[in-house]
């Protein structure tokens, strides 16, 4: 998506250039009404719907690296859009070359689901109480509060002293405090958001309308993939549709483990807990390409040795979390039997699943320039509209000298800001007032007009000249 930018003559005629780093709130991406197929009905948002304003603060959030202690890392550093979210490292790095202790899920349509629980293990009852964990671990972003470490208070109190931060809690939520909740609420917010739909198993979908005919789109290895992917053991299949449940390939949420008991970068020790999976959507870009290495450990680098896991599953007598789905013939991990082209035709179905425009809309990408700069526009107060701003004259608009302005009787206060969110003049209006405005460069620059309780009224974009 092209921003545009309403203002955008004006910039250039005083000799401003926009930055790529720019977030327009007078033009925001669409996050909370997207269009997602009729046979989608799965939805684990729980009461915290998705708002543009919201999501758009929680994009901002994702990316920021003043929410790691040495601001390194974001959340972004470990889910990486080019990759699903994911990461193609087995750990992800964190703080000082610290490295995670599990291989980071990909978060691709983390929305449609019937699980709420989050973390390969269910340790966070819901997303919004996963987004914050990662900050407050002391390997990963270092707001833990233990180890030396500052902790979260300690962080919200940093990112209070951010201008941006003050426009974008303001913009959201209708004032500038900022909370771990409404962080938590933000960021569920832009994770639910990233969806994926336009995979050549969704046109197939459409196209025949029964998930078990034939697709017209398909190969015939790929719709004999997705038959042995659908079909019951019983039946000849995998049975993989029995906790990778289409069309979500979302995980059901009473599995237990899947064989995989290792743990990340440690050989030696053992881990029953991993019960969770992420959609096995875009599991392989549309090119084929893997996003990552697979299970929480990341010890299956291709999707031909996750097949060959289930195709015969461990016999580890340790495992006494076994999915009993798992099980075959007298209680014995399941040996499926399959042949290589049985194989290469789940390989085949799986990467049917991948969808394109998830890896490059702008949406879902970093606003940040490299420098980590940022740039917030638009109506970046307008928030509230207890009075009209229509009850307000102010002129001259371009202003050189003095902008006088013309209020209702009762008494408001006025900010004004530039670009960056900066507070540059505060002051109080009560009938006929002027502000001086020839201290000020010539540009672009906002005006806010509050209430006595500091409600924001509204906002108004001035040219200096």
């Amino acid at each position: 998506m092209t921003k545009k930018f309403p203002f955008y003559l004006a910039l250039v005629a005083i000799g401003f250039i926009f930055l790529s780093a720019t977030i327009d709130l007078d033009d925001l991406f669409n996050y909370a009404n997207q269009a997602t197929p009729d046979y989608i009905n799965k939805d684990n948002t729980n009461g915290n719907v998705i708002d543009d304003k919201i999501a758009t603060l929680g994009r901002v959030l994702f990316y920021d690296k003043q929410l790691s202690n040495n601001m390194t890392i974001a959340c972004a550093s470990c889910h990486i859009q080019a990759n699903a979210f994911s990461d193609t490292e087995i750990q992800s790095v964190g703080l000082d070359g610290g490295l995670t202790g599990r291989h980071s899920m990909r978060l691709i349509n983390a929305r449609f689901a019937d699980e709420t629980n989050f973390f390969w293990d269910e340790r966070a009852a819901t997303l919004e109480e996963q987004t914050t964990q990662p900050i407050q671990d002391h390997v990963e972003m270092g707001f833990s509060g233990t180890n030396g470490d500052p902790d979260i208070n300690d962080l919200i109190t940093i990112l209070s002293s951010v201008d941006y931060y003050d426009t974008l809690f303001s913009f959201a939520f209708g004032d500038n405090e900022i909370t771990e909740n409404r962080m938590q609420l933000a960021m569920a917010q832009f994770i639910r958001s990233i969806q994926s739909f336009d995979s050549r198993f969704d046109d197939g979908l459409v196209q025949v309308n029964n998930i078990n005919a034939p697709f017209p789109n398909y190969t015939a290895e790929e719709n004999q993939g997705k038959q042995l992917f659908l079909d019951t053991q019983p039946n000849g299949g995998a049975g993989c549709a029995g906790c990778h449940r289409p069309p979500e390939f979302d995980i059901d949420p009473q599995t237990l483990n899947n064989g995989i008991i290792g743990v990340a970068g440690d050989p030696s020790a053992i881990d029953l807990t991993n019960t969770r999976s992420p959609s096995l959507r875009d599991v392989t870009n549309a090119s084929g390409a893997v996003n990552g290495p697979f299970m929480h450990d990341g010890s299956l680098a291709s999707l031909l040795d996750v097949v060959n896991h289930y195709n015969q599953i461990p016999n580890d007598p340790t495992n006494t979390n076994l999915d009993p789905r798992l099980l075959g013939p007298g209680g014995q991990p399941q040996n499926l039997n399959f042949t290589q082209a049985q194989k290469d035709a789940l390989v085949a179905f799986l990467e049917t699943l991948a969808g394109t425009n998830v890896y490059t809309d702008e949406k879902w990408s970093d606003p940040f320039d490299p420098d980590g700069s940022i740039e917030i526009i638009g109506g970046v107060f307008s928030t509230n509209d207890l009075i009209s701003e229509s009850s307000f004259q102010m002129y001259p608009n371009p202003v050189v000298n003095q902008l006088n302005i013309e209020s209702p009787n009762d008494v408001y206060n006025y900010a004004v800001y530039n670009l960056q969110g900066q507070q540059l003049k505060t002051g109080s209006l009560h009938g006929s007032s002027t502000v001086k405005m020839s201290d000020l460069p010539s540009g672009i620059y906002l005006f806010r007009i509050t209430d006595s309780t500091n409600k924001t009224l509204f906002t108004k974009k001035l040219i200096k000249q």
